[in-house]
């Protein structure tokens, strides 16, 4: 007979101990996650609305803020849901699954400042060719690529 085992779940490291320890972590993790769905709902709400807000810096924090909103709703409701109900246990593909979304959040996220640094170069440094330079199309390709670079970081190879 051959000795085989096979992994379906890991274990998480608990918050706390106590269930009022616990209780807390929850609480306050809940108010972080609301905090950054109100902050970013509200900067996506005002940039799609205000048509004054329609240039180049505002179209890359509405982009900031749904990259910010993927990469802290991959975390934080599995980590509030096990200080809420006591549980301990992720599945593999459940795991792998939050490791894969959080690096592609991240890096893309990273992608993105490096863009937005380059817009603000651009606005500083040559403000008379900057709307000639960053076109919509320009700022719309500088976007996708910054999001496809979450998936390209992630595999350099292939």
């Amino acid at each position: 007979m051959p000795n085989s085992s096979s992994i379906s779940e890991f274990l998480l490291l608990a918050l706390a101990d106590t269930r009022q320890l616990q209780l807390l972590h929850f609480w306050l993790l809940l108010g972080i996650y609301l905090a950054a769905l109100l902050g970013n709902g509200l900067i996506s709400t005002a940039v799609a609305c205000d048509h004054r807000l329609h240039t180049p810096m505002y179209f890359f924090l509405l982009n900031l803020a749904l990259l910010d909103l993927g990469c802290i709703s991959t975390t934080l409701p599995k980590a509030m849901a096990n200080a809420l109900w006591r549980t301990r246990a992720i599945s593999y593909a459940g795991c792998a699954a939050q490791v894969f979304f959080f690096f592609f959040f991240l890096s893309a996220e990273y992608s993105l400042l490096t863009v937005m640094s380059y817009d603000r170069y651009m606005a500083i440094c040559k403000p008379l060719h900057y709307g000639t330079l960053l076109g919509s199309r320009a700022c719309a390709t500088m976007a996708a690529a910054a999001w496809g670079s979450g998936h390209c970081l992630q595999h350099p190879l292939g």
